[in-house]
């Protein structure tokens, strides 16, 4: 006799699993996830950084005794103070899983972000001295914003707790694809959490707390009851196996459905290639066609970027060319050759890191801790230094500033045979930076060398200027706090 199951407190009798607050589910900001908290607590940061320079202003103006004014003629001010302190906070990481998780984490990248805001805002005072605070000024912000960004946060974590960031995710399927849900939720900043597993056919279960389909009278009641925001389809075998009947229900309440691929690619920030099938990628959304003019601006940034990063980095690249000569034998410069748009070769130029007969026996990828690396070597890596003269390959158009990045023609032969998809990443234009290098260490073997093209195909497929923005900003994120590089 099969026993239908309508109370929930029967099959969860733990009270924190019922009451859990229900999650949001993720709002697609040109093509790119950002979860509804996430964006919500944005914001309101953003309106807390206006406050706080309100109050800085009105603080040392009483120090000093003078006029006030009205808060309409500082509103430049106050507004360019509040959008320089808030790109460096997304720059360093504030609102990544980690920071909001961890109250000392999130502490630790604020004080960094808003210590860089505050030397911005110095700086650009010497520039546009109408538009920026004194001087004197900016200590009492700074303060005042890191007390105001700390109480909102230590608030939202007591009244919301973590839920508040998770969204309640009902998993269709009981195999490997469920199992795999399940560890990705358990990983420290998850974004969701699994309410419920529904065992959808007869297989053999992974998932051994799994619900049987046949237990449940409805299950667009039971998915109401347990507050799902999301449904994802993990089922391994789908013939015949698919709950067309279940989804339409599910889908009419308001409840997102997803199938699995997509799932993974939204909650990892890549494509997964275990599960991932050419009609999924023909058929999904991505790839888009309307390219042009997003295209040409970023050819426009490029041009006029490289110039000035040329211009401005210059004394420091002869600087570090000079001590290469005078730490190890040979070259300043390294010269070697790439694969780059459609797979056409082209000369990369970095400081060179490595002794002049790294590669006497052929290119091969560097190790942690390689000893063909100098001393010099390993500090102009960790910090980035030695990729400055890629500008130039990017003012030249044979790279761009984001990308995938661009590799050696032996590995890429070698990749090619045996990676799927690999010759997709090269339909873009390598770059200094990207999704990858931003999101993966260094990779350093084929199993490396397959998650980064994970990342890739995710840039490729998702490909905006925004996402450019955003991984330009990341990248300061990954130079404070070197992940990685070798």
């Amino acid at each position: 006799m099969v026993v239908k199951f309508t109370d929930i407190s029967l099959l969860y009798p733990n009270p924190a699993i019922r009451e859990e607050m229900p999650g949001d589910l993720m709002i697609r900001l040109f093509k790119h996830y950002i979860p509804h908290a996430v964006l919500l607590l944005g914001l309101l940061d953003l309106l807390l950084l206006f406050v706080a320079g309100e109050l800085g202003w009105h603080l040392r103006v009483s120090q000093i005794s003078i006029d006030q004014g009205y808060i309409t003629d500082r509103m430049a001010q106050l507004t360019g103070f509040a959008l320089v302190v808030w790109i460096a906070m997304i720059s360093v990481g504030v609102y990544g899983s980690e920071a909001l998780r961890s109250m000392r984490f999130a502490c630790a990248r604020l004080l960094v972000a808003v210590s860089i805001g505050i030397i911005t805002l110095a700086a650009l005072e010497l520039i546009l001295p109408e538009l920026a605070f004194w001087r004197s000024m900016l200590f009492y912000t700074m303060a005042i914003a890191m007390v105001l960004l700390g109480l909102d946060r230590l608030l939202i974590g007591s009244l919301l707790g973590t839920s508040a960031f998770r969204r309640r995710v009902m998993v269709l399927g009981a195999g490997l694809r469920a199992d795999r849900l399940r560890k990705l939720s358990q990983r420290p900043g998850s974004g969701f959490a699994i309410v419920s597993y529904i065992g959808m056919t007869d297989a053999k279960r992974v998932v051994e707390e799994a619900i049987s389909r046949d237990a449940l009278h409805d299950l667009g009641d039971f998915v109401e009851i347990l507050g799902v925001s999301e449904v994802v389809l993990a089922i391994e075998e789908r013939r015949n196996a698919l709950p067309l009947k279940d989804l339409l229900r599910i889908k009419t309440m308001g409840v997102h459905v997803n199938d699995f691929s997509s799932f993974m690619e939204r909650e990892t920030g890549r494509v997964d290639l275990d599960t991932v099938n050419p009609s999924w990628l023909i058929f999904s959304d991505g790839f888009s066609s309307s390219r042009m003019l997003s295209s040409a601006a970023k050819r426009v940034f490029d041009i006029i970027a490289s110039i000035m990063l040329l211009l401005a980095t210059l004394p420091l690249i002869a600087l570090f060319a000079l001590l290469v000569k005078l730490d190890s034998r040979g070259p300043a410069f390294f010269r070697q050759r790439r694969v780059g748009l459609y797979g056409q070769p082209f000369d990369v130029i970095k400081l060179r890191s490595m002794r002049i007969d790294a590669e006497k026996d052929g290119a091969k990828w560097a190790e942690k801790d390689d000893p063909r690396i100098t001393r010099l070597g390993r500090f102009i890596r960790k910090v980035r230094i030695d990729e400055l003269p890629q500008a130039w390959s990017v003012l030249k158009g044979e790279m761009s500033f984001v990308g995938p990045r661009p590799e050696v023609p032996k590995f890429v032969d070698d990749l090619e045979d045996k990676l799927p998809y690999y010759a997709e990443r090269h339909m873009m234009k390598p770059g200094i930076t990207g999704w990858a290098q931003i999101n993966y260490p260094y990779g350093a073997s084929i199993e490396d060398s397959r998650h980064k093209l994970e990342y890739d195909l995710y840039y490729a497929k998702n490909y905006t200027p925004f996402l450019d923005l955003l991984i330009l900003l990341q990248t300061l994120r990954v130079v404070l706090w070197p992940e990685g590089a070798r």
